[in-house]
């Protein structure tokens, strides 16, 4: 009754490590990966909220440049302006300008100091941008995890899917047997009816599989942005577990993660934020020039020229600092969150790391015990024909070996998994 064991090698265990080529049209985890990166709509919100941060750094330099104003308008008045005096004793009265007269202005600003409110904003803005670039890296980095996750996810369920299917075609060689046996009069007709059950419940099994499986590739195309029905192959293929040993990769991880990057770089633009408001209350020079015209013929000059310095000096405001102040304490949480960040990603990478030894150990035992399992329903299976062994032996011993193989491919996908989360906990997934 035993099962085609070559099929079995090949359709289980073989894939895994790379005996069997993939098939042509399977997709890569990098291929997934870049089709999410080209489609993920969380991605694409990253590139805009940096986008917009470079707008922001670019309002900020622009502060720098003189601003150029200009203004026109008509204005018509009920009277015509006058004014009166005495002359000799008579009232004199004579007019000062039109009753409706146009006027137009063009005035150029230049700041020329501020305090370092101005070049404040600028190393805030600058550092936002950055912080805007290492947080659209993070965002890459989640949907690159999610994206390996339900990969893994398919192939795990195909494997399940693969194990079931075997465990029914095994269970149907054993009901043969049983019913052949039975014809003979050698075995009782309770041996019939307990195979035939476990069949039936063997079946209900890959029934079970065959939707999980569904719901995993259905669950993949979503992050890849397809139709959730479409076709998905997939190749067993990974990247390699990193070579460091756990010092070595959490000292990488503190220096590679953009989280922690994202984090300094906000507490650096909270910090010059607050610089800029507190300028505020420094002297704040500027250089006025431009043009203006005036339209009224009682006027000897109706359009001049002009230029004036403006100074202007806040001695006194009750919430310049209190605004200050707020801001620099946003950072201060900011700092006490990135030290926090700091700790965690030491437990991600260390936990990681611990997965990774464990999952290979699984590997090592779960492939002998594969062997084993096969070995263990054969003896059994012709002790049975020779009336040497139950039915229910047969029947646990088909247990144990479907267990076997399960066994082993979670310890794969374990362990790839392992690898993938120990690559984004040290930022280079």
């Amino acid at each position: 009754m035993l099962i085609n064991k070559t099929h079995l090698y090949c359709g289980l265990f073989s894939v895994l490590v790379g005996a069997c080529a993939p098939a042509v049209s399977a997709e890569t985890l990098e291929q997934a990966w870049d089709s999410a990166i080209n489609n993920n709509h969380q991605i694409k919100a990253a590139e805009t909220d940096t986008s917009a941060a470079e707008q922001q750094l670019y309002s900020a330099e622009g502060q720098r440049l003189p601003e150029l104003n200009v203004s026109t308008g008509y204005t018509q008045l009920s009277e015509t302006p006058a004014a009166q005096t005495q002359i000799e004793g008579q009232t004199a009265r004579f007019n000062t300008s039109q009753p409706g007269s146009m006027n137009a202005q063009a005035i150029a600003t230049l700041p020329i100091y501020t305090g370092g409110r101005i070049s404040h904003n600028i190393s805030a803005a600058e550092a936002s941008l950055e912080a805007a670039q290492h947080n659209e890296i993070t965002t890459l980095m989640n949907i690159k995890m999610q994206v390996a996750e339900a990969y893994i996810t398919v192939l795990r369920a195909e494997s399940i899917q693969q194990v079931m299917q075997s465990h029914v075609d095994s269970l149907k060689a054993h009901v043969e047997d049983v019913n052949n046996l039975f014809e003979q009069g050698m075995v009782a007709r309770n041996d019939v009816l307990a195979a035939n059950v476990e069949l039936v419940n063997a079946q209900q099994q890959v029934v079970q599989a065959d939707n999980r499986l569904d719901i995993a590739k259905a669950s993949y195309n979503r992050l890849l942005d397809r139709n959730l029905a479409e076709e998905v192959k997939l190749v067993r293929q990974f990247p390699e577990m990193p070579k460091e040993d756990l010092d070595g990769l959490s000292t990488n991880a503190m220096k590679q993660r953009s989280e922690l990057v994202v984090l300094t770089r906000q507490i650096e633009s909270l910090e010059q934020q607050a610089r800029s408001v507190k300028s505020g209350i420094l002297p704040q020079v500027a250089i006025n020039g431009g043009y203006q015209y005036q339209e009224n013929r009682y006027q000897a000059f109706e359009s001049m020229w002009m230029v004036n310095a403006d100074l202007r000096w806040k001695l006194f405001d009750g919430s310049t600092r209190h605004q200050s102040d707020a801001i620099s304490r946003q950072a201060i949480s900011l700092k006490e969150q990135r030290n926090d960040l700091t700790s965690m990603i030491g437990l991600e990478v260390r936990q990681a790391w611990l997965d990774c030894q464990e999952t290979q150990k699984r590997i090592a035992v779960t492939s002998q015990a594969i062997e084993q399992a096969d070995e263990n329903l054969k003896v059994t299976t012709d002790s049975y024909q020779q009336g040497l062994s139950t039915n229910t032996d047969v029947l646990k011993a088909e247990d144990l070996r479907t267990t076997s193989y399960d066994n082993f491919n979670n310890a794969n996908y374990d362990a790839a998994l392992a690898i993938l989360r120990l690559r984004r906990a040290i930022g280079v997934l």
